[in-house]
């Protein structure tokens, strides 16, 4: 129960009733009537000082009003304001804050902000107190001392005169803007208080003699500076009628700018260049940039109406020869204008406050008016007339203009490099021609390599049509024509010596050393065959070029002497069937066009990309039309000349080298060099420029050379193959023609001869023969091959070679003492193998020097042959038992050992007990 005991109330008034308090009370609205956002949304568009008077309607307004961030968008609207100067300015009050507090505690001494703060309570009465004297004494003063709202800001703190009094510091009043966070409003209404009488006195003016700023400033060089300070300050004026104001600002500006530039063209007409030129040029500039001027200046300057002093561009055409054109004319044109732009380069710098940007328009126009005057009519008139003249033309115009822009000498202070100017103007000039010349150029080099390799195989086909008519003239085309045995079989008792031989010299190349004296032994099998005139491919020494001689005067007298002649003269034709000539022309003509068109590339861009592209183009065309249509079909004619080559309608086999196989070898030199040409013209034409990535396996002339290459390699492949089998042919003809039958089974020697004082021990004369034929083929291919091909060549021969040596030892009756011939034989040609360095190959040559030693096994000693021949590890795992078997079959004795040999292989000695 509570114990609180209301006090007496001694005198106590009378409680009024409830009702009457709330009639006396007034019911007041607190809730604005317009939302925040478009409060803030009127105050953009309200005078400034109708905007600081809302601001004194309540604290809130206050704060919408005095908001830094509605000052700054003004300042920036006028270009004054700078972010990164204000936060590097709220950078450094931050920083020395930070000091302020870290100073007297790295002292010792006690922070007197912290003992403040810790002295405060939530409510400080002397403080309240002084903030509320501060707020009446401001209440108190004078409305009338108000100047909207920018009571407390000044122009500067040390001037005292009025603006009338001292009306320079107003000029400099917008460079002395600072950008300061949190002091936006007073930086502004800085510039507010320096302009506005003045700006709306202007727009308030009906002439152009009423403005106050052309009365307080009389000379022209501030009343420009004023006028474009008053044009910035407009452009904050967001208020009702900003449009009307604006217009009758620029309206008197540029009845000033007017008044200025007739002044500027009175100069101009008396060519006063230091005197009213300039003074009335650095009054427009300051006014606004001086545009007007640079214009007058530009249009109406001499040379643009003197430009037939210049010279005439027909002249290039008309001082060259019939389909030519000669640049001698447009040097001296370009030249000379050089000269007079130089001389002008000198003048704006006296003229003008910022003479590059005016000379660097200058000469923007004289490319318009004059130098595409000049190029254009040129260039079509040279493309209409000469394509190659058109090339040639555009290319050296570029290359002039290029040098006429680096020739000038232009005012210093330019933003922008020389190179940029010279790529910029160059552009302009040969833009509207660059599509179709680089569409020419590409399209002209692809018809002269069409025409060049087209001439090459039109005169091979006329020659081979001339060749055969002529031999073939007197007899019936329609029989035998493609089969020569069945010719040779009408002759067969005819003397070897009525079949020529169908080899002829070569160009040399590039093949090892040996194939020079193999060249020279197939040079001496020519005998009888008449050569023809065929085009030739040079070897790379020049002086040594062969040429063929012409037809005989009489065609052979019978069909076999006129085949053998054709074959010859096809056979001699593998290494003309694609040529070194051909390849230098087009390399020539892709450099001179690449060249041309690489020019292009230094403009950069667009257009330099475009040229970049064209130039690979070029190249991917080069290697399309040298390989796909040149290359390839010459190796593809060799390879079927190569298949029609047979050993047996050779008269003389005493070279040493197969004659088709050592001219296609010949072509695979050819084809090397000109694959090297490719690499070369690849790395300094389009890799040391820049103009193909070597590392970028997508790029276009990469692929190409690489698919040349391919191509190049595959043919090389056909043809060494269809080669290995003409080698082999020739092989096996010299073992079955030369090899004795003495030489492996010599007769006993007669009782009246004795024996032999100085047996030969020593190889045949065929092995001697068919280890050089095929090592001379084997050298000719280093260094003209990849090693990965040569290894792969060389092991196909070694085992082709393998395999005729053992089929001609089955064609032989080995006796005991015609076996030492036999090991000496295989030995020559184990040791021949052993010079590839080829340890898989060797093994076979190895086995087969083993197998030559059951030769030499005496009859008598039949179980010991037996023996040799059933271990079939002593052949490596070459020969079976069963192959070994059919090579001792070959021995001339062997049906005299040949029960015992089978008794101890088969065991027909054992008997059963």
């Amino acid at each position: 129960m509570s114990t609180f005991k209301r006090a007496p109330q001694h005198s106590a008034v009378p409680k009024p009733s409830i009702l009457s308090t709330l009639r006396a009370t007034s019911m007041l609205d607190t809730k604005t009537a317009l939302p925040a956002e478009i409060i803030e949304s009127i105050l953009d568009y309200l005078p400034v000082p109708d905007l600081l008077r809302f601001a004194r309607t309540s604290k809130r307004m206050c704060e919408m009003v005095y908001d830094d961030t509605r000052w700054v968008a003004r300042l920036k609207t006028m270009g004054c304001w700078n972010e990164l100067e204000a936060r590097r300015r709220f950078e450094e009050a931050m920083k020395r804050k930070r000091d302020t507090l870290v100073r007297p505690a790295a002292n010792g001494a006690p922070n007197p902000n912290a003992v403040r703060q810790a002295s405060t309570t939530i409510f400080d009465a002397a403080l309240e107190e002084e903030r509320l004297k501060i707020q009446g004494d401001k209440a108190l003063q004078p409305r009338e001392s108000r100047l909207d709202g920018f009571e407390t800001l000044s122009l500067n703190t040390s001037q005292s005169k009025s603006p009338y009094e001292d009306p320079a510091a107003l000029l400099d009043v917008l460079k002395n803007v600072r950008s300061i966070r949190g002091h936006a409003r007073q930086e502004y209404g800085k510039v507010y208080g320096a302009l506005a009488p003045f700006y709306f006195d202007l727009v308030r003016a009906k002439t152009h003699t009423e403005p106050v700023v052309f009365k307080v400033f009389r000379d022209p060089e501030r009343q420009a500076q004023m006028l474009s300070n008053l044009e910035i300050f407009g452009k904050s004026d967001w208020t009702q009628g900003f449009l009307q104001r604006e217009t009758k600002l620029i309206n008197m500006i540029t009845i000033f700018e007017s008044a200025v530039l007739r002044e500027f063209e009175q100069g101009y007409e008396f060519w006063d260049v230091d005197g009213r030129m300039r003074r009335y040029a650095h009054i427009l500039h300051i006014l606004n940039g001086g545009n007007a001027a640079m214009d007058l200046f530009i249009h109406k300057h001499p040379i643009l109406d003197d430009r037939e002093i210049l010279g005439n561009p027909m002249e290039c055409i008309h001082q060259a020869s019939e389909d030519d054109v000669t640049l001698e004319p447009s040097r001296v044109f370009f030249e000379l204008l050089v000269k007079k732009l130089n001389e002008q380069s000198g003048v704006i710098g006296r003229i003008f406050p910022q003479p590059a940007n005016v000379f660097w328009i200058f000469v923007d126009k004289i490319r318009e008016e004059i130098i595409m005057e000049y190029v254009t009519p040129l260039l079509d008139e040279c493309h209409d007339r000469h394509m190659p003249s058109y090339l040639k033309a555009v290319s050296g115009l570029f290359e002039q203009c290029m040098q006429f822009v680096r020739s000038l000498i232009p005012p210093k202070g330019s933003e922008r490099s020389l190179d940029d100017h010279v790529k910029d103007i160059a552009l302009r000039v040969f833009e509207p021609h660059l599509d179709l010349y680089l569409e020419e150029e590409l399209d002209s080099f692809t018809k002269f390599a069409d025409h060049e390799v087209g001439n090459w195989e039109q005169k091979l086909s006329e020659q081979e049509a001339t060749v055969e008519s002529f031999y073939m003239g007197n007899f019936n085309r329609q029989v035998d024509k493609n089969d020569f045995l069945s010719s040779f079989k009408k002759v067969v008792m005819m003397p070897v010596t009525v079949l020529p031989s169908a080899i002829s010299t070569f160009g040399a190349s590039k093949p090892a050393p040996a194939s020079a004296s193999n060249r020279d032994s197939v040079r001496k099998s020519v005998t009888d065959t008449p050569t023809s005139s065929r085009p030739q491919t040079p070897g790379l020494g020049g002086a040594s070029e062969q040429t063929r001689g012409p037809l005989p005067s009489e065609a052979p007298s019978d069909e076999l002497k006129a085949k053998a002649a054709l074959m010859a003269n096809r056979l001699e034709g593998i290494r003309s069937l694609f040529s070194i000539e051909v390849a230098l022309s087009l390399v020539h003509a892709a450099k001179e066009s690449l060249g041309r068109a690489a020019k292009f590339i230094s403009l950069g861009g667009q257009a330099g990309e475009e040229a970049r592209e064209q130039c690979e183009a070029m190249f991917v065309v080069l290697v399309k039309i040298l390989g796909q249509t040149h290359v390839k079909n010459g190796f593809a004619k060799a390879v079927e000349h190569l298949s029609r080559y047979n050993p047996r309608e050779i008269s003389d086999h005493s070279q040493t080298g197969v004659a088709p196989l050592v001219m296609f070898i010949e072509l695979v030199n050819v084809g090397d060099i000109i694959s090297q040409m490719i690499e070369v013209f690849y790395e300094q034409q389009l890799a040391a420029p820049k103009i193909a990535d070597r590392n970028d396996f997508l790029d276009p002339a990469g692929l190409a050379k690489k698919k040349f290459e391919q191509m190049l390699d595959e043919n090389v492949a056909a043809g060494l193959n269809k080669g290995i089998d003409v080698l082999m042919d020739e092989v096996e003809y010299i073992c079955a023609t030369t090899q004795l039958p003495t030489d492996f089974n010599p007769p006993p020697p007669s009782p009246e001869a004795g024996v032999p004082t100085d047996p030969d021990i020593g190889p045949t004369e065929t092995a001697k023969r068919v280890t050089e034929l095929v090592a001379s083929h084997t050298k000719m291919l280093v260094g003209s091959t990849e090693k990965t091909m040569l290894d792969v060549f060389n092991s196909e021969v070694g085992l082709r070679l393998f395999t005729a040596v053992c089929k001609h030892i089955k064609r032989q009756r080995i006796s005991t003492d015609g076996a030492i011939k036999l090991i000496a034989d295989m030995t020559m040609y184990f040791e021949y193998i052993r010079t590839l360095k080829n340890p898989d190959l060797l093994d076979y040559f190895k086995a087969l020097r083993e197998l030559s030693q059951i030769y030499l096994i005496d009859a008598r000693h039949a179980k010991e042959m037996a023996t040799i021949i059933a271990d079939g590890d002593r052949f490596g795992g070459i020969f079976r038992a069963e192959e070994v078997y059919e090579f001792a079959e070959r021995r001339a004795d062997w049906y005299q050992v040949k029960r015992d040999v089978e008794r101890a292989m088969y065991g027909l000695e054992c008997q059963i007990m």
